[in-house]
């Protein structure tokens, strides 16, 4: 029996996706091969969407830096910590089409409060380099060793301001409770 109870209580949802022009929306949990089955299906509904080129590449790359950036540093995890390959670690992301048909990324994920320490202040410096700036850091994070304490190679959220058309924005959430940690949002306009 059909029940009108799930469109009552879902339907919400759905429609505040399609009102937004939501074009991909993930929450849970991120690992490799979650990451590349996201990122084919993005990648196949730009092309379908006949998107362009340049802007398609932009989208993919801070698309994929971004979830890369949710294995590596959410605090909610089923693999221990510590964990190095194979981590699975909590978070979301969204793509989203705006009316003038330029797009949005958004992620978040609960990160640590070091971790929020250090973004925050990698963030803030990010946000007021010029793209000629961030290119040449860009390079040079290239040519350098791996920060330490660095997962990656250091060039994810370099990836993501140089490829956005504005500076990033971010936010993370009070912490109203000891013990919790905060969350982590980052926004980038392609």
């Amino acid at each position: 029996m059909l029940s009108p109870l799930i469109a009552e209580k879902y339907g919400s949802f759905f429609n505040l996706a399609r009102q937004h022009q939501v074009i991909f929306y993930y929450v849970g949990y991120f690992s490799q091969p979650i990451i590349a089955a996201m990122a084919e299906a993005v990648k196949l509904q730009l092309e379908v969407a006949d998107v362009a080129g340049p802007t398609r590449r932009k989208l993919f790359s801070c698309f994929v830096e971004m979830a890369q950036n949710i294995i590596h540093y959410s605090a909610v995890s089923l693999t221990p910590q510590k964990q190095d390959n194979n981590e699975l670690r909590h978070g979301s992301v969204c793509i989203r089409r705006e009316s003038d048909g330029s797009f949005l990324l958004l992620c978040a994920n609960p990160v640590e409060q070091d971790v929020a320490n250090d973004l925050r202040s990698k963030l803030e410096a990010l946000r007021v380099m010029t793209l000629d700036e961030i290119k040449q850091a860009y390079r040079q994070t290239l040519r350098d060793e791996a920060p330490l304490g660095s997962k990656g190679a250091g060039i994810g959220l370099l990836t993501v301001a140089r490829d956005a058309r504005e500076p990033l924005e971010f936010d993370f959430d009070v912490v109203d409770r000891v013990g919790q940690t905060p969350v982590f949002y980052l926004k980038a306009a392609i």
